[in-house]
């Protein structure tokens, strides 16, 4: 599996989407410091002494939301920080990116990222009231940080109004996307051949920034074959059954490929791949299924199966593919065989008292070895045993059962079997063979012969000649 990026790292509502402003309102609000709060603003904290943070709601007073349906105004009722202090691993990169736009005029803001009481301002801001301004970076984390603090500093606004000024929204700081791949084959094996494995795939983003246009593929591997209508996404976005098709839905099978596709996360269609966030925000990820059948060449061997998925890290200023790569689905197949039986008698029509000679024969057409292989063939009335010479493996005439043992595939072996007719009319004498391995064809496992036993003719009288 690929591995997640070290210690993932991403702020706590981002957006301000929690706690619920009333639409056509504002409020002023705890920060996360004031756990005593049922109201309190999650994640986020202030340098302002009330420890109040200001939410808008989007189009109060005519503002309009840069991102979901809340932000933030950076003065409250004091001119402030709004800070969140995150466990860092040194040598990580992390994105930013952010929404900024003035109140009244011209206001600025300036960023630090730093050790807490050692922060460096990165940039300053400044925009006015007719759009947000939207800005990202990067920022390597230092050696021995393991503690970074990401602020928003108010530096000037338009009025002087101590309380006005800086709004904020769409915050994003954090650790590039990171999405890993879990397959498992539903049921556990050994399986035999013609039974149905199920293959499930999660995919879960255990990075930071949302992964984009997020597309999983998946080859149906060699010794199945696909078993249509079976696409699914279990659950995450877009859940329900796909059809095989392209440009229908978010799923289709490639018959040419033998691959299936899975468009997968929120906004997905049937052309692209969508947006899966990471695991704060969807913990169980996304997770598909398809279908296959076991085909006779998989017998005695290991069906192996990986996914893959390609994504995109659009936190910077270009995107950034990458690929996961799924754990291989292992399968083991039971062996096969495919026994046949011909069973012949020398002569078809015989006399009471004549010896009737059967000849069976087994074989094994494969594709593995065939094991604790019997054949019955027990005589009708009618027939009496005289003797039986098996090539391989003993005959027991009391059960009627030729123990042949084991035979490789390709290997036969033969059975001659002698008996007297005891009694007129039609005889047929049948044999059947078994095998502890799954039969792939159990038509040609059984074959009858019947003779036709007649009276033996008169004895003439003495002297009639």
């Amino acid at each position: 599996m690929t591995a997640p990026a070290p210690s993932r790292i991403t702020l706590v509502n981002g957006s301000f989407e929690q706690p619920a402003v009333a639409a056509g309102s504002n409020a002023l609000l705890p920060d996360a410091s004031q756990t005593q709060s049922p109201n309190r603003v999650p994640g986020w904290l202030t340098t302002a002494t009330d420890h109040l943070i200001e939410l808008w709601h989007d189009g109060f007073n005519g503002v309009p939301s840069a991102d979901g349906a809340q932000f933030a105004e950076l003065n409250a009722n004091q001119v402030s920080t709004l800070y969140q202090d995150l466990p860092t691993t040194p040598g990580a990169t992390l994105y930013w990116r952010l929404y900024h736009r003035g109140r009244l005029g011209q206001d600025t803001m300036a960023l630090d990222i730093g050790r807490p009481g050692a922060v460096v301002q990165q940039r300053q801001f400044t925009d006015g009231t007719t759009a947000w301004g939207f800005y990202s970076g990067t920022y390597t984390v230092p050696a021995g940080q393991t503690v970074t603090r990401f602020a928003f500093r108010s530096v000037a606004s338009a009025g002087g109004n101590q309380s006005v000024g800086n709004f904020l929204d769409g915050i994003f700081f954090g650790t590039a996307p990171s999405v890993t791949l879990t397959k498992s084959a539903i049921p556990d094996g050994p399986l035999q051949v013609g039974d149905t494995i199920t293959y499930r795939i999660v995919a879960r983003n255990e990075g930071g920034g949302n992964a984009e246009a997020l597309v999983l593929t998946d080859t149906v591997p060699d010794g199945t074959t696909y078993l249509p209508g079976s696409l699914h996404i279990v659950n995450g976005p877009n859940t329900g059954a796909k059809t095989d098709r392209p440009g229908d839905d978010q799923a289709s099978y490639d018959p040419v490929g033998n691959r299936v596709t899975f468009n997968l996360g929120n906004g997905a269609t049937a052309g692209h791949g969508g947006s899966l966030p990471n695991t704060d925000t969807l913990p169980n990820g996304t997770t598909v299924e398809y279908r296959v059948t076991i085909d006779e060449d998989s017998a005695g061997g290991h069906i192996t199966n990986t996914a893959t998925a390609s994504y995109e890290n659009r936190l910077g200023a270009t995107p950034e593919p990458l690929t996961a790569t799924s754990d291989p689905a292992d399968t083991e197949v039971l062996p096969a065989a495919d026994l046949g039986v011909t069973k012949s008698a020398d002569e078809t029509t015989v006399t009471v008292g004549q010896t009737v000679t059967y000849r069976v024969t087994v074989r094994n057409a494969g594709p593995n070895t065939a094991t604790g292989v019997t054949v019955t063939d027990t005589l009708p009335a009618g027939l009496a045993f005289l003797s039986a010479e098996a090539g391989t493996g003993t005959y027991d005439p009391g059960s009627g059962e030729w123990s042949v043992g084991t035979l490789a595939a390709g290997a036969s072996a033969t059975l001659t079997l002698r008996a007297k007719a005891t009694a007129p009319g039609a005889v047929t004498n049948t044999a059947t063979a078994h095998a502890a391995e799954t039969d792939l064809h159990l038509a040609d496992n059984t074959d009858s012969v019947t003779v036709c036993v007649k009276d033996a003719p008169a004895c003439p009288p003495a002297g009639c000649c």
